[in-house]
């Protein structure tokens, strides 16, 4: 199974502005790595560019946004031909638009999936043709423990972050013999300027530089699954295997607290 190193070529990291991407970022520049990083807000960009420089790395800024099927094309193909091959990717930049009790909200699950399912999907277009090319690649796509269940107010969300999961479980068989590794990254709650804007508790919190090392070690081991806290994810998987009615009771057992 292929596992990029920074002589392969670059990083490329989408969300990168501010919490588990820049925070990954910055680990991947202090483990020797040049990064193009890619979100819609050029100053905070700028800021990690000047950030990497003071560890004495380089950071690439690369603005865009992901749900422009046709710029990340055009994205891919400068990166490329200006900051040198991808050999490693995190596509990261997601979004989460929470339904209170009782309520549905349909355009709340048209933006999350148009962020979090679309735009990872305009990433891999372009990536994975360039990939396939050169013979290997190693993709990383961010999901989340929520990814493995429903969860109470957050349907929108899980039902985007379980479509990624699937997704690259299908991609890790169909594109290992050409050389590219897929990863699924399924954090917990990480202290990030999201997760300080999500009310009621947050178990197991980690924290953003931590979580980092955690992926970056992730990266370098190869395996399909970058999961954490492992007392979450496995909570969250024993509970997937219950019969419905003790699942539902113990998600609305947890929702009260």
């Amino acid at each position: 199974m292929y596992r990029a190193a920074p002589r392969d070529g670059i990083a490329w990291i989408t969300g990168a502005s501010s919490g588990i991407g820049r925070a990954v970022a910055l680990e991947l520049v202090r483990r020797g790595w040049r990064v193009a990083a890619t979100a819609r807000n050029v100053e905070q960009l700028d800021s990690l560019k000047a950030e990497a420089a003071a560890l004495g790395g380089e950071v690439f800024v690369r603005p865009g946004d992901i749900t422009d099927r046709t710029g990340m094309a055009a994205l891919i193909a400068e990166i490329q031909r200006e900051d040198g091959p991808v050999a490693l990717a995190m596509l990261n930049a997601g979004g989460f638009f929470p339904n209170e009790k009782g309520e549905f909200i349909g355009d709340n699950f048209r933006h999350t999936m148009a962020l979090n399912a679309d735009g990872t999907l305009n990433c891999l277009e372009p990536l994975l043709p360039a990939m396939k090319g050169r013979g290997r690649g190693q993709i990383a796509v961010v999901s989340s423990v929520a990814g493995y269940a429903g969860l109470p107010t957050a349907a929108s969300y899980c039902m985007a972050k379980s479509g990624l999961i699937a997704l690259c479980e299908s991609l890790r068989m169909s594109l290992a013999r050409l050389g590219i590794t897929i990863q699924i990254i399924c954090p917990g709650y990480v202290r990030t300027p999201l997760s300080d804007r999500a009310s009621g508790p947050k178990p197991f919190l980690v924290e953003v530089d931590d979580a980092a090392r955690r992926i970056c070690r992730g990266f370098e081991c190869g395996g399909f699954e970058i999961a954490f806290p492992r007392r979450m994810v496995w909570l969250l998987k024993a509970a997937r295997l219950l019969p419905y009615p003790l699942f539902f009771r113990l998600q609305s057992l947890g929702s009260r607290r």
